[in-house]
C-alpha cells in the first residue's frame, strides 16, 4: 500500500475515533449500573413519580469545597449532595428533621445496613405510645419499618450521634421537615446512595 492511501486510511480512521467519542455520553466516576430491585428481599417500589420534580434524584452543578465523594446535606433546602467533584453533584430529595428535632455539623459514616431494625427512641414512644412493643430488640427490617431499605449511621469517632441517612416508608414526607432528626430518602435513592459510598464517607450537616 503506497504512502498516500495508509495515510488517507490512517486519517479516516483518526476521524471515526473522534466522531464515535462524540457521540459516547461522558460518564462520572460515581457512576454504576442500575440496581436490580427484584433481587432485594422485600418489595421495592421506584417512587420517584410520587414526589416533586425538583427533589427526583439526578447530576446537578454544585460548587463545594469538599472533596469529592463526601456527602453534604442542605436541610433549609431538603436535598442531599454525593459530591462528584468539577463542580457537579448527585442530589437526592430528602426529609430533614422537623422543629425541635434538627442537627447539624460533621461525620463519618461508621455503619452501614440492608433492611435495618428500628428501635425508637424514648421520644417516639412519648408521642407514639404503640411504639413501645419495639423498645426491646427493635423492629425487625420491611416495608413497614420507618429506617427503609438501608441506612447509613453516622459517627463522631467512635461515639455514635443517634443520627442516621435511611430510607422511608412514606415517599410523601420528601421534601418536607417531617423526620426525628434524621435524613430519609425514597428507597430507591437510599439504595443508589449506599451503593455509591463506603464506611468513613465524610458527612456535613448544613445549619438549619
Amino acid at each position: 500500500m503506497s504512502d498516500q492511501k495508509t495515510m488517507t486510511l490512517t486519517r479516516r480512521l483518526f476521524l471515526a475515533s473522534l466522531a464515535a467519542a462524540a457521540a459516547t455520553p461522558a460518564t462520572s466516576a460515581f457512576a454504576q449500573e442500575a440496581v436490580d430491585l427484584s433481587q432485594e428481599p422485600f418489595p421495592v417500589k421506584d417512587e420517584e413519580n410520587k414526589i416533586e420534580y425538583k427533589y427526583r434524584r439526578k447530576e446537578v452543578d454544585f460548587d463545594s469545597s469538599e472533596a469529592p465523594g463526601t456527602i453534604v446535606v442542605d436541610p433549609k433546602k431538603r436535598y442531599l449532595y454525593l459530591v462528584l467533584g468539577n463542580g457537579k453533584a448527585i442530589r437526592y430529595g430528602a426529609s430533614v428533621g422537623k422543629a425541635g428535632r434538627t442537627w447539624s455539623g460533621s461525620a463519618t459514616i461508621g455503619r452501614m445496613e440492608k433492611w435495618p431494625t428500628w428501635t425508637p427512641t424514648p421520644e417516639h414512644i412519648a408521642e407514639f405510645p404503640k411504639l413501645v412493643k419495639w423498645q426491646e430488640g427493635g423492629m425487625p427490617g420491611g416495608p413497614e419499618n420507618p429506617m427503609g431499605a438501608r441506612a447509613l449511621y453516622l459517627y463522631q469517632g467512635d461515639v455514635d450521634t443517634i443520627y442516621r441517612i435511611h430510607g422511608s416508608h412514606d415517599p410523601s414526607l420528601i421534601g418536607r421537615k417531617k423526620t426525628a432528626g434524621c435524613v430519609s430518602l425514597l428507597n430507591v435513592d437510599i439504595i443508589d446512595l449506599y451503593n455509591r459510598v463506603q464506611m468513613g464517607t465524610k458527612v456535613v450537616v448544613l445549619e438549619y
